[in-house]
């Protein structure tokens, strides 16, 4: 086996989307389908210089040290994907993200947050689609396989990894270009839906240094403050969150519950508030859990 590669190098993780799926339906017949497609995956990146890092199941993790090999490599290895003739009407759909860092070579691989990023950027994807990072980009965007081409996704939040990352899907000749919304969180700017306030808060200060010192605990997810109506609850929380805006980084969110009469009401108020898009057959609280899921953000 020859030494790993050091230095800036292009990561290239793939998967096959819905393997569980083709497993039950073709049952033994998988192993042969398995077969095949790494074959199909292993020739488009050998030819092109990939050192095969790790194959796990129906993934694979291959490094490149020019990453106009590693674009050249994918868009190869979609379209013999795409042209190959599967058993039994199947058809596989390899999702590849990539990524281009400087990981740290070690005796079982490589390890640091560019082989997470790498990774990440993969998950984002659908199968069939190709997604690569800015580091990537900039690389590559003028040294392009003939008729190989880079949308722009725009800004994007990833599982775990803190801060922006810009994705580009790589438009492939000969092979389906349509595909849905990412897998993951499209970045907004920082929302601040606070109400103005006509008059200044005055006399009030302990309270609301309090509720901010509970606020900054980690542990702590979900704070009531209770009070006799009209005692000022509503007027002290947006107090503490004028207060604690550069807390949360994807920023603060009022809900505004005093016309609500129901509680069935409750969720639509707070969907609305943080402008999600209702899409049919997915229930709203789960809409609602994603567009909030792995953001940093207060709702009042």
């Amino acid at each position: 086996m020859r030494p790993l590669p050091t230095g800036t190098l292009t990561l290239l993780f793939t998967d096959i989307e819905g393997s569980t799926r083709l497993l039950q339906r073709l049952g033994s017949g998988y192993a042969d389908l398995l077969r095949e497609c790494r074959s199909l995956l292993r020739k488009a990146f050998q030819q092109r210089n990939g050192h095969e890092v790790d194959t796990q199941g129906d993934a694979f993790f291959v490094v490149f040290e020019r990453a106009a090999d590693a674009i050249s490599a994918a868009a190869a290895a979609q379209q013999a994907l795409f042209n190959a003739h599967w058993p039994a009407g199947a058809r596989v759909r390899v999702r590849m993200g990539l990524h281009t860092g400087e990981p740290q070579a070690t005796e079982e691989g490589y390890i640091g947050l560019d082989v997470h990023r790498a990774a990440r950027i993969m998950s984002a994807a659908h199968g069939g689609q190709v997604l690569l990072s800015q580091a990537t980009y900039d690389l590559v965007a003028s040294d392009l396989p003939e008729g190989v081409c880079l949308q722009d996704l725009g800004e994007y939040r990833l599982k775990d990894i803190v801060g922006q990352s810009r994705l580009f899907h790589l438009l492939i000749p000969g092979v389906p270009a349509d595909f849905p919304p990412l897998s993951t969180l499209r970045s907004q700017l920082p929302r601040l839906t606070i109400p103005s306030q006509s008059t200044s808060f005055v006399g009030r200060e302990q309270e609301c240094v309090a509720v901010c010192e509970h606020l900054r605990r980690t542990d702590v997810r979900l704070l009531t403050l209770i009070g006799t109506a009209g005692v000022g609850k509503t007027r002290l929380a947006l107090q503490v969150a004028t207060a604690l805006t550069d807390l949360f980084a994807d920023g603060i969110c009022f809900v505004a519950l005093e016309r609500v009469s129901h509680p069935d009401e409750v969720l639509p108020t707070m969907a609305q508030a943080l402008d999600v898009q209702e899409e049919k057959d997915i229930p709203l609280m789960e809409q609602v859990k994603a567009n909030v899921r792995g953001r940093s953000i207060l709702l009042v």
